[in-house]
């Protein structure tokens, strides 16, 4: 059996009594970094008497045999640093070879980052997508956001403190300065905060350097924004058939009820933010 706990994302009165009792009496604890889990077990007071292996993004794919064979027989404990195992840290390679080997999942609920920061987001929380760290190069993190441009629903990343500024413009440049957005840092900590406000707010907040890991919650696409992408997509294609930008505005807004200078306006800034893509 593998046991699945959520360990504290930063305040230690979060560890739940059952994960304490787990860690007491596991014999096997699989931990994304063992020092981690032996200073955690030092501040709740707990003795561990179990056999400790290391399960982090290297060595997972080395470890699953390993781990498999006991968990045939005995209950291996997963944990990782913060927060539940597999939600953007390791232990997917080793849950996904569990269900195929047959060997009971089960789980040991806690804090959650993703959860925390989109309930008091103040945004629609009935339909969400967590779409994990945002890409480090910002070629690559302009076409993330570009991609969920159109996504309706709430959207929620994981960022660091020191590329939350360049993030924040880039999701400007891609979504648009007046999507409304979140940043929350510190989660259950004693300086814990969140900053509310839209993309373009958030930048200049950013801008003071604001320290501590964060959780970045963006408004999903509104209708009308779908729809307005739509137009924009239906230039384009007659722009790459080799019509001219003018008379093919003039096309699609008329067939539309559309205003010309308004698509023209974001038939350019679409055109641009593609090429910032590169």
């Amino acid at each position: 059996m593998l046991i699945l706990a959520a360990t504290p994302i930063g305040n230690l009165a979060d560890a739940s009594p059952r994960l304490i009792e787990a860690m007491v009496e596991s014999k096997f604890i699989a931990a994304e970094d063992t020092r981690s889990l032996l200073k955690l077990a030092n501040s709740l007071g707990v003795k561990l008497n179990a056999r400790l292996f290391s399960l982090h993004e290297h060595n997972e794919g080395d470890r699953l045999n390993q781990i498999l064979e006991i968990a045939q027989t005995e209950p291996v404990l997963v944990v990782s640093d913060a927060g539940m195992p597999t939600v953007s840290d390791p232990g997917f390679l080793l849950v996904r070879a569990a269900v195929e080997a047959k060997i009971e999942v089960t789980v040991i609920p806690g804090p959650s980052a993703v959860l925390s920061a989109l309930a008091v987001s103040g945004l629609p929380t009935d339909r969400f997508t967590f779409e994990g760290f945002l890409p480090r190069k910002q070629g690559d993190r302009r076409k993330m956001f570009s991609s969920l441009s159109r996504e309706p629903r709430t959207m929620v990343f994981f960022e660091s403190p020191h590329r939350i500024l360049e993030s924040l413009e880039d999701a400007v440049l891609q979504l648009g300065g007046d999507r409304a957005a979140t940043v929350s840092r510190e989660l259950t900590k004693k300086f814990e905060h969140t900053e509310r406000g839209t993309l373009k707010d958030l930048v200049e907040w950013a801008k003071s350097e604001p320290k501590g890991e964060m959780v970045l919650v963006i408004a999903g696409a509104q209708v009308a924004e779908v729809q307005v992408a739509d137009l924009v997509d239906q230039v384009l294609a007659l722009l790459a058939d080799g019509a001219k930008l003018k008379e093919a505005v003039a096309e699609i807004a008329s067939a539309a009820g559309a205003s010309k200078s308004d698509l023209y306006q974001l038939v350019l800034e679409r055109r641009k933010a593609d090429n910032n893509l590169g």
